[in-house]
């Protein structure tokens, strides 16, 4: 059965996370909020505003009805009321099935009507829907009243709505921006630790962003600022040694070469040949990792040169591409590793792939191959992997 995770769903990134945790919440309040504004407050407050209405207009259609009932009363109510009355409209009869215009929250106003009256109280809205029109039927005819609409309901709501999901917008934009740059400050340092990692420096780092971020990146720039004082040293000291051993390495080579030929002499000469060798190796490793500055080659062209200088070696047709390393490095480690497969096998073919992330030189030959359990010690500096094997062989 599939188990399956929060994080299987949510964002990977941190930036997308930081913005689903601000954004998420929001939207959810507002969500919310809107929902019961317009359920709870706005529906009760058009419920109590066309009830009050309803009662009017029921009102005015009893009045009207009465036979005794004066005009100059129905002026009076006009004017104490606010709204126009006409107890003698012979414009038509009320409105039936579609003549009736619908409106928002129309049915809660018709409720209204059926509830306080038993007459057959209409409305529709007329005026692009700035008055409600009331039509009531009575013994003599019809009874008109026209009322402005936001007396009997609260239908501009949605501009309230509008101008809140506006404001938590501008908010959200807001903690974007912010949070863009708190992640930026982040993603600088993650390229700042990756461009160390790999032996570079990145010039115009600064440590920015929150207070936790600036002391992560200047414990970082501390952490590689020891490292490489503890890199130098150690090469330094390699270097010295191995500089000062040449020396008296030096000298031997001169009183064997003084000496009657002899199988001991013999001896002697090839022991010191492959001192001389090693040492050559540890200046060689030193002077690499000191000083020589990551520059931009074309890693092709390097391996096609490299596949020129050993015979046996093939290239196959490589695309164009660019690195950023140390090119005495590389060049030592490629020829190493071709030098080896021609020493070892027959046949070496070298390719050259470009990656997404990363270059790859494939170096395929047909030697014994290294065993997996002694691969981790094959990168290691100066180990051999056989020990009983002689630098001769």
């Amino acid at each position: 059965m599939a188990r399956y995770r929060l994080r299987d769903i949510t964002p990977q990134g941190l930036y997308a996370r930081l913005a689903a945790l601000v954004a998420v919440p929001v939207l959810a309040i507002f969500a919310i909020t809107t929902l019961y504004y317009y359920q709870e407050h706005i529906s009760r407050v058009n419920e109590k505003l066309s009830q009050s209405i309803a009662r009017e207009v029921a009102l005015i259609a009893d009045f009207c009805e009465d036979p005794v009932f004066d005009p100059g009363r129905q002026r009076q109510l006009e004017r104490q009321l606010g709204l126009f009355i006409d107890c003698n409209f012979s414009g038509g009869d009320v409105w039936t099935g579609d003549a009736r215009a619908r409106f928002g929250y129309a049915d809660i106003l018709r409720n209204q009507l059926a509830n306080v009256s038993d007459r057959d109280i209409q409305v529709r809205a007329m005026d692009r829907a700035s008055i409600l029109d009331f039509r009531a039927p009575i013994e003599a005819g019809t009874v008109r009243v026209m009322i402005d609409r936001k007396r009997a309901l609260a239908a501009n709501t949605h501009f309230t709505i509008v101008w809140v999901l506006l404001g938590a917008l501008f908010m959200l934009a807001l903690a974007f921006a912010f949070l863009r740059n708190q992640v930026r400050s982040i993603l600088q340092l993650t390229e700042a630790a990756k461009a160390y990692g790999r032996g570079r420096d990145l010039e115009d780092y600064r440590p920015s962003g929150a207070t936790e971020i600036r002391d992560a990146a200047r414990a970082m720039i501390d952490m590689r600022a020891r490292l490489t004082a503890f890199a130098e040293q150690r090469t330094s000291m390699l270097a010295g040694v191995s500089h000062d051993l040449r020396t008296p390495l030096t000298r031997l080579k001169l009183q064997l070469a003084m000496l009657p030929p002899s199988e001991e002499v013999d001896l002697a000469r090839a022991d010191l040949n492959q001192m001389s060798s090693m040492l050559n190796e540890y200046l060689a490793f030193a002077s690499g990792e000191e000083g020589e500055t990551p520059t931009s080659v074309r890693l092709d062209t390097v391996a096609a040169e490299l596949v020129e200088r050993f015979e046996g070696a093939t290239l196959h047709p490589s695309p164009d591409v660019t690195i950023m390393v140390r090119p005495l490095s590389l060049n030592r480690a490629l020829s190493n590793l071709i030098g080896n497969a021609l020493q070892y096998g027959e046949r070496c073919e070298v390719t050259v792939v470009e990656g997404p992330r990363r270059a790859e030189v494939l170096i395929d030959d047909d030697g014994p191959g290294i065993p997996e359990d002694q691969r981790a010690d094959a990168f290691r500096p100066f180990h051999r992997l056989d020990d009983a094997r002689s630098q001769n062989t």
